[in-house]
């Protein structure tokens, strides 16, 4: 198939006149490709001429083209930055490509200088062919890829349809994705131990490092260096809860015991890279949130002292329909242990009903329970259903469970919270580290970990990365499908003695 013919309905054709009631529309293949260098053609007055791509085949890399379309100037400026920092002398093929090699289309093609790169940076092209030679034909940039890493990327083979249809009706485990360890080896830290100023170039921007000795965990001499160092082995695990999502900055620039602020409005004070969202509060204050993108917007972040990260429950592009529902177990007189009973009670709740559920330690002194929406309800939706499920689970254990908000009328008793289910509340995210002695992290679970004897200090920033090497990102299922609430509403109506709110 080589491409389709789309028309205006209402339209009829029309010989030798080209209009946009008819559509002639190409099929084109699609490969993630390892930048290993690009070309600047002779009097050009742009950043680069052409990327130069490869992929990796049998453990090589191998030269399959190169693509001059789909820049424009400011992204060209925005690559070169990237570029810069990899520039190379050496080829990073055993044998060096002619760029300036003519084709039946380009017989006399404009002289070029290749400049090499170290096979670091991904990006997506799309292109009509193949050639003999294994060359791209027609290629088109189509975007950075951050998400990917070099040694990843190889060639790619065409697969035959009902080959996927087959493997798609195979029965899925929810879980099985999440639980598969990481591909990456463990990576290095980001600061030496000794400068106490230090300046790194993540994503393509300086970002600078300061009084890196300074105490922020002063029981457990964790300093703010550990600290930029965590989040930069674990950014790979943290960075899909951030993403594109606006964020509320905790930040303790003295370490725990230090004053601590709030800050939403990051207006004249993020760095010009910096990504934000504009948004009117329900009170009519205009703010100006930063957005969590890459690495970068994470270890800015934590240059603030924002010790935790707390993204919103909804990203920019649906800001009013949130990923995921939360039930937040917040005890007061209670032991852990009935904290893990309550989480074991809301799972029983929500496996009754069909509904996935991915459990997380606080942190500090709860339990978290996410319930993946996929952003197809509004908030208010979410906490209606947060609501009927915290109210069963309370029918279960009212001895040390409640459901009033003012602590006062508590007495006592461990909060059920489904109000964290609105525009603008935050928690803190998985694999955030907490600003509580111990240096804690709040830490995704397997439901078998949720047991008697399970406490906060069980996770710390001194053993997670060593067990994320082990599990994987446990989570990854909180951004998947999301739940049916309609289905089931009307399924713990059937099971049990709901009114539908």
């Amino acid at each position: 198939l080589e491409g389709i013919i789309a028309k205006k309905s209402s339209s009829t054709y029309a010989p030798d006149l080209r209009s946009k009631d008819w559509l002639k529309i190409k099929v084109n293949q699609r490969q993630e490709v390892i930048i290993a260098g690009f070309t600047k053609n002779e009097d050009t007055v742009k950043q680069f001429s052409s990327l130069l791509l490869a992929v990796y085949e049998n453990g090589q890399l191998q030269y399959v083209g190169k693509v001059g379309t789909g820049f424009s100037d400011k992204l060209q400026k925005e690559m070169m930055a990237q570029f810069k920092p990899l520039i190379t002398d050496k080829s990073p093929f055993e044998t060096i490509p002619d760029v300036n090699k003519p084709s039946r289309f380009r017989p006399n093609p404009p002289k070029a200088k290749a400049t090499w790169l170290k096979p670091e940076l991904v990006c997506e092209v799309s292109f009509s062919e193949v050639t003999s030679d294994g060359v791209f034909r027609h290629p088109s940039f189509d975007g950075m890829r951050t998400d990917k890493k070099a040694k990843d990327v190889v060639r790619e083979t065409a697969v035959d349809t009902e080959a996927i249809i087959e493997e798609k009706d195979q029965p899925e485990d929810k879980h099985a994705k999440a639980l598969k360890p990481p591909k990456e080896k463990e990576r290095k830290t980001l600061l030496n131990p000794k400068d106490e100023t230090q300046v790194r170039k993540i994503c393509g921007h300086d970002l600078k490092f300061t009084s890196l000795s300074k105490i922020y965990w002063p029981e457990d001499k964790v300093t703010k260096r550990d600290m930029f160092n965590y989040y930069y082995r674990v950014a790979e695990y943290i960075l899909p809860y951030l993403k594109d999502r606006p964020m509320s900055l905790n930040r303790f620039p003295g370490g725990i015991h230090g004053p601590s602020f709030y800050q939403k409005n990051v207006k004249d004070k993020a760095p010009d890279w910096a990504k934000t969202f504009p948004y009117t509060t329900s009170n009519g204050e205009d703010k100006l949130y930063l957005l969590g993108t890459d690495e970068a917007s994470l270890l800015w972040m934590a240059s603030l002292g924002c010790i935790e990260m707390n993204p919103w429950f909804s990203r920019a592009q649906s800001p009013d329909n949130p990923d995921y529902c939360v039930i937040d177990l917040d005890p007061d007189k209670n032991t852990f242990d009935q904290v893990v009973e309550a989480a074991q009670e809301v799972r029983k709740v929500l496996d009754a009903i069909g509904v996935p559920s991915f459990p997380k330690t606080s942190g500090s002194t709860g339990i978290h329970i996410y319930i993946p929406l996929d952003s197809k309800y509004s908030y208010d939706q979410s906490q209606m259903f947060a609501r009927i499920i915290v109210k069963l689970v309370h029918q279960q254990i009212p001895g040390y469970t409640s459901l009033e908000r003012m602590v006062s009328k508590r007495k006592g008793k461990m909060y059920l919270d489904f109000l964290q289910n609105r525009p603008g509340a935050t928690i803190a995210g998985p694999y955030s580290l907490r600003p509580k002695p111990g240096a804690t992290v709040s830490m995704p679970l397997t439901w078998d970990e949720v047991k008697p004897g399970l406490t906060m200090k069980d996770f710390t920033i001194f053993n997670a990365t060593d067990r994320l090497k082990e599990t994987g990102d446990l989570f990854k299922g909180v951004l998947g499908k999301g739940i049916d609430l309609v289905k089931t509403i009307k399924k713990a109506q059937s099971i049990f003695d709901v009114d539908g709110e």
